[in-house]
């Protein structure tokens, strides 16, 4: 689709790649400087809905930059506009809800690097869109790198065509445990409680199954989840019929408290994973965020994660149907 909307102009950012002939991130400025306030900026996100939305499919992430959205109020001003179905985070990731349907990004320890995902990839449901605004820009360090992953996807098919189609058939099969209660000391720190909105084991084994987990209760009051078989790989509407790297494999396998292996228990060969590793991060896309900043993201199509950075550091977030 051309870019055909006149409540917007194009700009740039220091990071943006040209990827199979799409901007990523498509920057979009106040058409004037005179309308850069939020009242504006809504009114234009009501008035194009539609086309906005077709620019994050087909860009896969959009920026809105210069325009005043000065707090989290604002930001649900624009996470409203467009009508979208809220759906609640589910993971490991502690967050704390600030408003409405505004949560903080993941708390872990900003020294910490958050590997790629797809938000919610492993839960029956993932959001189709995840919102970013940036209140306090850190001062070094601290983005929030994408990749496209159906580039992900083409380049690990040229090199292990073989292993992609074995896993894509067999599925994969993760686990990962958490404690009953919250730990913002680690990434992954939030506890089966809080994920799943109850301390009654009974409901939240009701709850997991829903999600397509099932849970392992462990002696310390602590759980394992186990979820499977996934696909490596998924094509969805409406996106060129790119075959998506829709997986957290890399992320997860062989780590401390997670693990990712073929469904029928088959070690996935470690030459293949850090080949994964390595082409992710080739792949990867990252600009310096700036206060204001507001970030779509396909999250159908993108993987997305967090440089470490040095404190202070705010990015809230949304995540829509």
């Amino acid at each position: 689709m051309e870019f055909t909307c006149n409540e917007f102009k194009v700009g740039k950012c220091e990071g943006e790649k040209l990827v199979d002939g799409e901007t990523m991130p498509l920057v979009l400025q106040p058409p004037a400087a005179a309308k850069n306030d939020i009242d504006s900026l809504v009114m234009a996100l009501k008035e194009n809905k539609e086309w906005f939305e077709q620019m994050i499919i087909k860009n896969s992430a959009v920026l809105l930059r210069g325009f005043d959205v000065k707090n989290v109020v604002d930001f649900n001003e624009i996470v409203e506009a467009f009508g979208w179905d809220d759906i609640r985070y589910v993971g490991p990731a502690p967050r704390t809800h600030v408003y409405k349907r505004i949560w903080t990004a993941n708390e872990g320890p900003l020294s910490e690097f958050i590997y790629y995902h797809h938000e919610m990839v492993l839960i029956k449901e993932s959001p189709k869109k995840v919102i970013l605004y940036c209140e306090i820009p850190p001062p070094e360090g601290g983005e929030t790198p994408f990749v496209p992953s159906f580039r992900v996807t083409e380049r690990i098919m040229e090199e292990f065509p073989e292993v992609v189609e074995e896993l894509d058939k067999k599925g994969l099969t993760y686990t990962f445990t958490t404690l009953s209660k919250n730990n913002t000391s680690s990434m992954r720190g939030r506890g089966w409680e809080d994920t799943l909105g109850t301390s009654d084991p009974k409901e939240a084994e009701k709850r997991a199954n829903a999600l397509g987990m099932d849970l392992e209760w462990l002696p310390n009051g602590s759980v394992k989840a186990i979820l499977g078989p996934r696909t490596l790989t998924r094509v969805f509407d409406g996106r060129k019929g790119r075959r998506m790297w829709f997986n957290t494999m890399v992320g997860m396998h062989g780590k401390e408290h997670s693990s990712a292996t073929m469904a029928d228990g088959t070690e996935i060969p470690i030459k293949f994973v850090k080949r994964c590793e390595e082409i992710i991060e080739e792949e990867s896309i990252q600009f310096k965020w700036q206060k204001g900043d507001v970030l779509f993201f396909d999250n159908m199509a993108l993987l997305h994660g967090r440089r470490p950075a040095l404190p202070p550091r705010k990015v809230l977030v949304a995540t829509c149907k």
